[in-house]
């Protein structure tokens, strides 16, 4: 008995054992079988006869190698090439490089027209390379190459391809893929011979977003390219029903663009608000504080060229710093001596942004300066095929607000917000309780030119960067200012909100220069009924 207990405990184990190393070696062997059916496909490619290569990118495209993809690629491109001593074959560089042997994988340098042949392809068989291409990305594992694929398709499929994307159809389990090969499989169809076949297609490709997608349905409806009424009624409905949605989402994406130009609005003229509250001057070299942080920008950049990713971060506090102390010497060496006079204060602020435009020319050059944007602030949040929000209009939003929030804790929370105030309200009350009322103004006016410098830094990554990029801005910083209502914080956001945003709706059926026409007329007429603003601010601006 103890016999037979230690025979099938044996055996037990054996089978183990067994179990172990075939889960150890079947991958292997597989791998192994994989790599020998691409390599012996390989020698297809080459072949005389087109039917030969017809059946080798067959065999290629089902080996299931990793390299299937790239070595069709390139035969469709013109790229793959055999050595003419040894034989080798090869994936020719598309521009600069080295050749790059198919089997070993190693870069094969010196090898030119003269000594390579490429292999040769006809329609036909561009039209297969395509089909086994799109069957090979569509079903990669990667659901961003899957997605990229199908969105290849749409518009260019043809009757030979439709098996390969029905299968795709059929195997795919995303929903956003499957949207996207729906609306392929339903454009392929739209034009095949059978009535109720287009018919079904346009039903399928109604609520589609895609151009192609409209372009296809606009065809349909036209009386001379459709001989079906039902098709054409049918694809006219879903185009009007697109065309509605697609006025919305334009609507929402002026919306975005408008909030984006309040936020820029918002940085340039809340520190004017500031200024003009506390100190009641009138700083027309304002707009030559956001182009001074705009150059801060580029110089840092030039400094740090292999920093992008931090260029900007590391600009941000030199150009708050730059634009601050360029401000406080202004206030101190100017401005101070024409407290009272307004008008000369505008001139003298005036000639100051002439001499900065100047100083700027000389150093920089009348030529405008691009700065680059960050990786982390490139590209855009689609939403849709026809609505999207750039990282860098949402960034800049972002830091909008984040700055005027730091703005109103500097202002409630800390000692020198609490002296600000008080010099708005009450001047002389406030200096005799102590307070260094010049002090504060140049303080004041330091800090009102940084954030412009910050402004500056935001701007860099909207336009170019140039010696009159404030200017464009200045007008706009004072509206916002007034109609905002002088030195109030929620007045400036509100009022730089509201210009960007209608600014932005008015563009689309007015043009750029009569909506600023019409924003300005406006404001005009909205300052006649409410001197002050839509938020008075009690004190000494609000007497002036």
């Amino acid at each position: 008995m103890n016999h037979i207990i230690r025979h099938r405990h044996r055996r037990w184990l054996v089978r183990g054992l067994l179990g172990c190393v075939l889960a150890l070696v079947g991958p292997i062997l597989g791998a192994t079988e994989t790599r020998a059916d691409f390599e012996a496909a390989l020698a297809g490619l080459d072949a005389r006869d087109f039917a030969d290569k017809l059946r080798a990118i067959a065999e290629v495209a089902r080996s299931g190698d990793p390299r299937s993809e790239t070595v069709l690629a390139a035969m469709l491109d013109g790229r793959l090439a055999v050595t003419r001593a040894g034989g080798r074959l090869v994936v020719l560089p598309a521009e600069h490089g080295d050749a790059v042997d198919v089997r070993s994988g190693a870069p094969v340098p010196g090898l030119g027209a003269r000594q390579t042949s490429r292999v040769r392809i006809n329609n036909r068989l561009r039209g297969v390379l395509r089909d086994a291409i799109a069957s090979l990305r569509l079903a990669s594992p990667d659901r961003v190459v899957r997605l990229d694929a199908a969105r290849a398709l749409v518009g260019g499929v043809d009757a030979s391809s439709l098996g390969t994307l029905r299968d795709a159809l059929e195997a795919e389990g995303d929903a956003e893929v499957r949207g996207v090969l729906e609306v392929a499989l339903a454009m392929a169809e739209a034009r095949s011979d059978d009535v109720d076949t287009r018919l079904a297609a346009v039903r399928a490709m109604a609520g589609s977003l895609r151009p192609e997608v409209r372009g296809l349905l606009r065809e349909m409806g036209d009386e001379e390219r459709e001989s079906d009424p039902r098709v054409r009624s049918a694809a006219r409905d879903a185009l009007d029903a697109i065309e509605a949605e697609v006025a919305l989402y334009g609507h929402l994406s002026s919306l975005y663009f408008g909030v984006s130009l309040g936020s820029v609005l918002l940085l340039a003229a809340v520190g004017l608000a500031i200024t003009f509250g506390v100190m009641g001057v009138i700083n027309m070299a304002h707009g030559e504080m956001v182009m001074l942080g705009a150059y801060t920008t580029y110089v840092v950049q030039t400094l740090l060229p292999d920093a992008l990713e931090i260029s900007l971060l590391v600009a941000l506090p030199l150009a708050f710093l730059v634009a601050g102390l360029v401000g406080v010497l202004m206030e101190r060496g100017i401005i101070r001596h024409l407290y009272g006079r307004p008008l000369e204060t505008l001139l003298a602020t005036f000639g100051v942004s002439l001499v900065l435009q100047q100083t700027v020319r000389t150093v920089f050059s009348p030529l405008n300066r691009s700065v680059s944007t960050p990786q982390w602030m490139s590209g855009a949040l689609e939403i849709n095929p026809v609505l999207a929000f750039t990282y860098n209009r949402l960034y800049i939003i972002a830091f909008s607000i984040m700055v005027l929030l730091a703005l109103v804790v500097l202002l409630r929370r800390t000692r020198f917000g609490l002296e600000m105030r008080a010099v708005t309200q009450n001047r002389a009350m406030a200096s005799a309780m102590g307070i260094r009322t010049s002090r504060v103004d140049a303080m004041t006016f330091g800090l009102g030119c940084g954030i412009a410098g910050l402004a500056g830094v935001a701007l860099s990554q909207l336009t170019n960067v140039g010696p009159n990029m404030g200017q464009a801005y200045i007008v706009d910083s004072f509206m916002v200012v007034v109609f905002g209502g002088v030195g109030n914080l929620l007045g400036t956001f509100v009022g730089a909100m509201t210009l960007g945003i209608v600014s932005k709706l008015l563009e689309p059926a007015t043009g750029t220069v009569l909506a600023k026409i019409l924003v300005l007329v406006s404001i005009i007429v909205f300052i006649q009924r409410r001197p002050r603003g839509l938020f008075a601010l009690s004190g000494r601006a609000a007497e002036a």
